[in-house]
């Protein structure tokens, strides 16, 4: 009995939340994707984000309202409350900019930037005296050394946006031996826009990651803090939707991609995605969340490859390359750290089999579930 209830726990805990933000990664992607599409056709982003976020908190609501019988709600502080708006001022913020910054450029640049969010994480985690460095210890300097080479890389994409490569006219060249490589312009002035629009969003993104984390701390309730996160943020993002999109036309949505991308991040994106970050994050911390996001950019290139038309750009390549050996780095080190701390004597087994069904939000006391070098980043 023992050794089934700790394999289930061990599951839960290591194996799931791969799983989990594998998907999750590749649905914010093919999201990005589908908003890219829609704004082809007119679609104002501002909009975009006022709509996701409302339906959101319109299909979140009885979800929250009908649970309550079957989980124990913490009290909800006035101080809590007050990082909860605040949470929400950021995210959608995050979210308005991020979104700008696809329209003016693709999902495969904002992939390629947002490999940046662990080392703005590991940075923000410094400030906040959330992450220990020491000057002489490996994998101190690792951290900091990677964090840097990330930044690097995201200048490297920025600034270099490289020949392009089109996959089709490749396809093509094969029978008419025709060039397929283009040198574009010095600097693409839409591109830098772009670029710096999504950094400011991944700077946000990071900072949100973080403040969650403290959250969840006194507050260990995701649901309602989705739902009261998803209030503030439908205020904010409707006011900066009316100030910036005055004329009625542009609120007005078609029987068409426009609404299926609408509905489809509301319900995938600002419902389920932040439910399942917000859970990840409580379990596992904001340093392995983030590590997903380089998977991001080889999602975002097959997608605009084959539903948008995208070109490749070797800028994109290798400032995704520098960006993720960099975030490797980093990893490497906080891996190693955590290996010096060695989690074998942390929890027991009583702590587990004293109830044979795992909850959802478990104490991070928990049995060890692997050999000596195994972490938990």
């Amino acid at each position: 009995m023992a050794t089934r209830i700790i394999r289930r726990w061990c599951f839960y805990r290591d194996t799931l939340p791969v799983m989990v933000m594998i998907g999750i990664e590749c649905s914010d992607t093919g999201l990005y994707t589908l908003f890219k599409a829609a704004t082809n056709t007119g679609m104002s982003d501002h909009v975009f984000v006022a709509y996701a976020y409302a339906i959101a908190t319109t299909f979140l609501f009885p979800s929250l309202f009908f649970s309550k019988g079957s989980r124990v709600v913490p009290p909800l502080s006035f101080s809590i409350l007050i990082k909860i708006i605040l949470l929400g001022i950021i995210g959608s913020s995050s979210q308005v900019l991020g979104y700008a910054g696809i329209r003016y450029s693709s999902p495969t640049l904002s992939s390629s930037i947002g490999n940046l969010v662990p080392a703005f994480t590991f940075l923000l985690a410094i400030i906040f005296r959330m992450e220990k460095v020491a000057a002489k210890s490996r994998s101190s300097q690792a951290k900091v050394i990677g964090s840097i080479i990330s930044i690097t890389g995201a200048f490297a994409v920025t600034f270099y946006k490289g020949p392009s490569i089109n996959i089709a006219q490749r396809h093509l060249s094969l029978s008419t031996e025709q060039h397929v490589i283009s040198i574009p312009n010095s600097v693409d002035t839409t591109w830098v826009i772009a670029a710096t629009l999504l950094i400011a969003d991944y700077l946000l993104a990071s900072l949100w990651y973080i403040l969650q984390v403290e959250i969840l701390k006194a507050y260990p309730d995701e649901l309602s803090m989705v739902f009261f996160y998803n209030v503030t943020a439908t205020i904010v993002s409707v006011t900066v939707a009316l100030f910036t999109e005055r004329n009625a036309s542009a609120w007005k949505i078609g029987l068409d991609i426009s609404l299926v991308s609408i509905v489809c991040s509301g319900i995938f994106g600002k419902l389920m995605s932040n439910a399942v970050y917000a859970w990840a994050l409580h379990l596992k911390g904001a340093v392995y969340v983030t590590s997903f996001k380089p998977l991001t950019i080889v999602i975002a290139i097959a997608m605009g490859v084959m539903f948008l038309g995208d070109t490749l750009h070797i800028g994109s390549i290798i400032g995704a390359t520098i960006i993720s050996i960099g975030l490797y780095t980093v990893l490497w080190g906080k891996s190693n750290e955590e290996a010096e701390e060695d989690v074998i004597g942390n929890g027991s087994i009583e702590s587990v089999t004293s109830d044979e069904n795992v909850p959802l939000l478990h104490s991070y006391n928990t049995p060890y579930c692997g050999n000596k070098t195994d972490t938990n980043v």
